[in-house]
């Protein structure tokens, strides 16, 4: 993979700030866009700014032309059985809202999670939980903070219902065994969701091979733009699961006291779309399939590797996760003894032109569990250097040897 050839499309990673080119480490957070997905967002605006599916004049046609094409290509990037499979929804969130309380859970079913779920999936289970007495279970992680299946499979009985299951931590960057997961789940006659946030910018997500009922992801972390999710929900289950939101475009008639909904998709795409953000995560899928998933996942793999190898042995520096790279992906998260995780992050930015993200990373329930107040979390992706990593090491060691041991 040629990464100065792909820096090259990255507008602002040409432009100073601050007096040099960042080093843009929150890739977990957003990734940036290259000019190809920037480019198709303008087309629309451009060429044919107006809404698909409702009126029919040649804009309103191209928008829906566009948005189809971009739903078959989203279908075939997860290998989807029909494009009707893929739904464009806000962002991962919706999409697990969707499932978790439009899949009909009532009181004494159970939803199985891990114990270090991102808040979009942790908040929506302890709703389900308060409103209608559905029970949480969590699986406890083992030591070295891998996914335990011999857990997983204590905790599931005949009244799991829903498995939902971030497939990649956006803490440690730790991916759990999808496959095996989904075939205990559906031996004991559990649905699985699997919010794959952090694990589509980098992976090849074949929902077919997975076996997975449903799998929810964002643009904004895989080069597209912010406001739109990719939604899967097999065939099967799409009629069965309520929207979570109801209105214009996703039913087909009215009554006084009635409506009916639209087949799927459409049923759950709501209200105006954002159209010119389809049509630029359309560009980023086509970018990210030219690139190559192997080549983006190799790559992450080898700068953390480089990263962790570096920091290995200074003293006050701890990993958060699996200690072996190899099981974090682009995800390096840390602290530093004598700073808070705010404070390496400020100092990072403001010495280094280092962007990178501190706090709890909306994991707070994991963070409180292992009495910990957040990390720093470094994270990279398919345009970030060799060059950028040893820089973040240097200054890494920097603040350790100054600061540790100082609280």
């Amino acid at each position: 993979m040629d990464v100065k050839r792909l820096r090259r499309d990255f507008t602002v990673l040409q432009k100073e700030v601050g007096g040099s080119v960042p080093i843009y480490f929150d890739n977990a957070c957003q990734t940036l866009r290259p000019r190809q997905v920037t480019e198709a967002v303008a087309e629309y605006y451009e060429s044919f700014p107006a809404c698909a599916g409702r009126s029919v004049h040649k804009f309103a046609t191209e928008v829906s032309l566009r948005c189809d094409a971009v739903r078959a290509r989203a279908a075939a990037f997860f290998n989807a059985e029909t494009p009707n499979e893929i739904a464009f929804l806000k962002n991962t969130t919706e999409g697990l809202n969707t499932v978790i309380f439009g899949l009909g859970l009532k009181a004494g079913d159970e939803l199985v999670t891990t114990d270090y779920e991102h808040n979009s999936v942790h908040v929506p289970a302890i709703e389900l939980a308060r409103s209608r007495g559905v029970k949480r279970k969590m699986v406890p992680s083992s030591e070295d903070g891998t996914f335990d299946l011999e857990a997983f499979e204590k905790s599931l009985s005949k009244k799991a219902k829903l498995v939902a299951m971030c497939l990649t931590s956006n803490v440690t960057g730790y991916t759990l065994p999808a496959r095996e997961v989904v075939e205990i789940a559906h031996d004991r006659g559990a649905r699985v969701l699997f919010d794959a946030a952090q694990a589509a910018p980098s992976m090849k997500l074949d929902v077919k091979r997975l076996d997975v009922d449903f799998l929810v992801a964002s643009a904004h972390k895989m080069c597209g733009p912010s406001g739109v999710g990719l939604f899967y929900c097999r065939s099967e289950f799409s009629d069965h699961l309520r929207p979570i939101m109801f209105g214009g475009h996703g039913v087909t008639d009215t009554g006084r006291d009635s409506f009916k909904l639209l087949p799927a998709p459409e049923r759950f795409e709501t209200g105006l779309q954002n159209y010119s953000g389809i049509m630029g995560t359309g560009a980023a899928i086509e970018y990210l399939e030219g690139v190559g998933l192997a080549e983006v996942r190799e790559h992450e793999i080898a700068l953390n590797k480089r990263i962790s190898r570096a920091l290995s042995g200074v003293n006050g520096v701890s990993v958060i996760g699996p200690q072996d790279p190899n099981l974090r992906g682009g995800i390096f998260s840390f602290n530093v003894e004598g700073l808070t995780a705010h404070d390496v992050a400020m100092i990072l930015d403001n010495s280094k032109n280092i962007m990178m993200r501190s706090g709890m990373h909306c994991c707070h329930a994991y963070f409180h569990q292992r009495g910990l107040d957040g990390c720093a979390r470094a994270s990279v992706y398919l345009y970030n250097t060799s060059e950028e990593a040893d820089t973040f090491v240097a200054a890494v060691t920097e603040l350790a040897r100054k600061f540790s041991g100082r609280r």
